[in-house]
């Protein structure tokens, strides 16, 4: 991981993956295209031994391309769908920018700024960086997994108050249908919310409900799929 460092404490300190981080993703690709070269030119020859398999043509094709020519051209393949890897990589790694005005979250090209005055507290759970306001809603929980003594340090740096774990985790409880204690349609939204959860693909409607009961005062956590709520602080 890398920060970028500055005596300065009105200048934003930038938390971020490293740059070579993705270029090693390339070289590895471009490794791996090698080594399928050479296994595929090897399974080639033994598959053309072999008159009772199909599709003797193709084989007999990989045979005919002399070497290095086979394992330079898919080392080359390698490479450029490693750097296609790395730059997607990149594109959708989270990058946390912290001055004393503002935190600045980036990822996919779109970014979200959280004014100072509306940020309380900061903490990490497990893979995801959780901002909370100042009733204990969260503002932003966002999957990171940008070194935590990093992001502590950048937080603390520029006057933010930076917690170890989640202070109101005892508050949580698990959600059944029908749970009383919620506002007026809570229950439904974490229905609704529990289904998104368990279908393929369900995660940007279990995100746009997140925000809904955020609405509502209810702050939601998953475990396994499974629900677990707190109230804000009012």
């Amino acid at each position: 991981m890398s920060k970028q460092q500055n005596s300065r404490t009105d200048v934003p300190v930038v938390v971020a993956e490293p740059a070579w981080a993705f270029v090693l993703i390339g070289g590895v690709f471009a490794l791996v295209g090698a080594g399928i070269g050479l296994g595929i030119k090897f399974l080639a020859k033994w598959f053309v031994t072999l008159p009772w398999a199909p599709m003797q043509g193709p084989a007999e094709l990989l045979t005919s391309i002399p070497e290095p020519g086979l394992s330079i051209g898919l080392a080359a393949l390698g490479a450029v769908l490693g750097l296609v890897a790395g730059a997607l990589a990149r594109h959708d790694a989270l990058s946390v920018s912290v001055s004393p005005a503002q935190v600045v979250l980036e990822r996919k090209g779109k970014s979200r700024e959280f004014e100072r005055e509306t940020v309380a507290l900061v903490f990490r759970d497990g893979k995801q960086l959780i901002l909370l306001g100042r009733r204990s809603e969260e503002l932003v929980r966002e999957g990171c997994d940008l070194n935590a003594q990093a992001l502590a340090d950048a937080f603390t740096s520029r006057g933010y108050t930076w917690a170890d774990s989640d202070p109101y985790q005892n508050e949580y409880r698990r959600w059944v249908p029908d749970t009383p204690g919620l506002p007026e349609g809570a229950n439904a939204v974490l229905k609704a919310r529990s289904q998104a959860l368990a279908k393929k693909g369900g995660s940007e409607e279990a995100q746009e409900l997140r925000e809904e009961l955020s609405r509502l005062g209810v702050v939601v956590r998953d475990n396994d799929k499974r629900q677990f709520w707190r109230l804000v602080q009012r």
